[in-house]
């Protein structure tokens, strides 16, 4: 599997745990407590395949960045946040500095 499809998933499965990190309810809810747990640690341990072969600023940019979009989609989309034109600006800030990040290691690449 190439690194950027790997780091897709890695991403996918954080934003996974992160949205059901409210129902672990303090870490409380002993089954959603093991499921944010284990898909922190899959997500985590799929970085570190990453970063053997994708320099660790870009991929941890990427992960942070649209994570970051995903996770504010989500909430909107499943769990009630608002998503207001200061969060939109934010998150596109987010999303412009992942481009600009990524443009660097291009151009030394």
């Amino acid at each position: 599997m190439s690194p950027f499809a790997l780091l897709m998933t890695a991403i996918a499965i954080e934003v996974a745990a992160t949205s059901v990190l409210p129902k672990a309810e303090g870490f409380s809810n002993a089954p959603w407590t093991v499921a944010v747990a284990t898909g922190y640690l899959v997500s985590i341990w799929l970085l570190t395949l990453v970063v053997k072969r994708m320099d660790v600023s870009i991929a941890y940019a990427i992960w942070a960045g649209l994570g970051t979009a995903a996770v504010a989609v989500v909430g909107y989309l499943w769990l009630g946040e608002g998503l207001g034109v200061t969060k939109l600006g934010g998150i596109a800030l987010i999303v412009a500095g992942v481009v600009l990040v990524n443009l660097q290691g291009v151009s030394h690449a």
